[in-house]
């Protein structure tokens, strides 16, 4: 059997392995991954970055004994970085100690992994609930995808996406398939279904300045973190007024469960578009895909986030070179913060078990101190 080596490495004119700084702008023009190339970028509007995001590529299970594959994360958090930065410290690290346990990666691993990750972040909150109180309130969303043995794992809670470009045969044209739903409220079917696990409190979902709320104070309805809404113990004082609600409650208002869906990969699936809810406020589906399917691939990340931000300057009637002289805080009121990392499938690798991969890690924002 010929076994192949792989080897991280950075391509194109991207010469910092950690990625590179422009203003409010980080990006990782191109690297490769066990299965292909990626490309990554992220864009801050928030006073601080509450996004965060990674790839990892190699092995897929802390004794090194189980399958190789690439892992994506995109976490959009909410309320403060607490979350979302425990959420990239911990998920990774959670799915290999599960997929060791069980040799492998399944639904369950997936789950099991979540679940850890919650319970570790909620035990940091009771910690520093009396010190720091407004950490009961941090909260993120968690879009994560694994790719392994010619399958590709997709586990969502919030309001994140990920699109697949696909070829279609007869036309040679490139399909956008969005591979996963957003749990936000404003969307009627999430709040048809977070009005059926809470049949007993009509005021679970309320539309608040035109904006459908969960209790009138979020509007996803899946996170990792938002302990306020999930135990009681934590929306009482310390915790600031305006998060707390008047009636106690006795199961979480919020999940934490992943949606989770597995996929076959084929010779036609050409790369996948993770981003945070900032990117298709701007962006339909088809759109993203199109950018992609015909641009190079150094530097699509880039290319994407600066669709998006023309994008946010058309609906306000300004130019983009005037939009980007916003500074971070004042600039959320134009756009949220932007996360996308774009991976590219090469069908054949997807298929080869028998890669070798030294470890690749990259995270979003690399070492720039947003």
């Amino acid at each position: 059997m010929v076994r192949f080596c792989w080897k991280p490495a950075s391509v194109g004119d991207d010469g910092d392995v950690n990625g590179r700084v422009e203003g409010l702008l980080w990006y990782k023009d191109l690297g490769n991954h066990l299965y292909g190339e990626f490309s990554m970028a992220v864009i801050q509007a928030n006073s601080s970055l509450e996004d965060r995001s990674q790839l990892e590529s190699g092995p897929l299970t802390s004794d090194y004994l189980g399958p190789q594959g690439t892992f994506i994360g995109v976490y959009d958090g909410h309320g403060g970085t607490a979350a979302s930065q425990f959420v990239s410290d911990n998920l990774f690290a959670n799915v290999k100690s599960f997929a060791a346990e069980h040799q492998g990666i399944s639904e369950n691993v997936i789950r099991r992994a979540f679940c850890e990750t919650e319970e570790g972040f909620l035990s940091v909150v009771k910690k520093q609930w009396l010190s720091k109180p407004q950490i009961a309130s941090t909260g993120t969303c968690c879009l994560a995808g694994i790719i392994c043995n010619g399958m590709l794992y997709v586990a969502n809670a919030g309001d994140s996406r990920v699109v697949l470009g696909r070829v279609e045969r007869a036309t040679r044209e490139t399909t956008a398939i969005q591979l996963s739903a957003e749990h936000n409220v404003n969307f009627q079917m999430e709040r048809d279904e977070v009005r059926t696990k809470h049949p007993y409190d009509p005021q679970i979902v309320v539309k608040k300045h035109n904006v459908w709320r969960v209790k009138g104070l979020i509007q996803v309805s899946r996170s990792i973190g938002d302990a306020y809404l999930k135990k009681q113990e934590f929306n009482r004082e310390p915790l600031p007024y305006k998060f707390r609600l008047t009636e106690p409650f006795f199961k979480p208002i919020l999940s934490y469960e992943p949606a989770i869906s597995v996929h076959k990969l084929g010779p036609e699936d050409q790369f996948l578009i993770f981003a945070s809810d900032g990117l298709w406020e701007q962006l339909s589906n088809q759109e993203a895909v199109n950018i992609v399917s015909n641009s190079p691939r150094n530097g699509i990340g880039r290319r994407l986030v600066k669709a998006a931000l023309r994008e946010a300057a058309r609906k306000r009637e300004m130019r983009v070179s005037d939009l980007q002289k916003i500074e971070q805080g004042v600039r959320r009121h134009f756009h949220d913060d932007i996360t996308v990392i774009v991976v590219y499938l090469n069908p054949k690798l997807i298929d080869n078990s028998s890669l070798l991969a030294s470890p690749l890690s990259m995270r979003g924002g690399g070492s720039a101190n947003f």
